[in-house]
């Protein structure tokens, strides 16, 4: 009876996993066969650091801390992101990916939430290539 009910404790975190964190090298190889990246920082944070080339700004929480989910996921399926579809988030150093992806697959049932370990901090660290933001 007692692994009966551990099973079904564990069933929803079984169902929906935790979003997967990626090294640089298999981030690019995720975008480079398609899979699209969404940068959630903020206009001014776009501006200060530049972009990761082809990715989407689509900010989640704003300067202030507050957030729009429903607007969020609005942009999202404009984007043709679905429950369905892989997608990669990125922020600065991936504390708010971390957040909002496990968010995502844990409360809304996304199942293909990716984030770049380390943020974009990481990705400056390996000298890879920004491109300026530009609205």
């Amino acid at each position: 009876m007692k692994k009966l009910i551990a099973l079904i404790l564990l069933l929803p975190a079984l169902l929906f996993a935790e979003v997967k964190n990626l090294n640089i090298s298999s981030f690019e190889k995720l975008k480079q066969n398609g899979i699209p990246v969404i940068d959630i920082r903020t206009p001014q944070e776009w501006k200060e650091t530049g972009i990761i080339d082809k990715s989407h700004t689509v900010m989640f929480f704003r300067p202030n801390g507050s957030y729009d989910v429903k607007d969020f996921l609005n942009r999202l399926h404009a984007l043709g992101i679905d429950k369905e579809k892989p997608f990669i988030l990125v922020c600065r150093s991936a504390s708010r990916t971390r957040m909002v992806g496990n968010f995502l697959s844990e409360k809304l049932g996304y199942r293909n939430v990716y984030h770049l370990s380390g943020g974009i901090l990481n990705w400056k660290r390996h000298g890879k290539p920004l491109k300026p933001y530009l609205q």
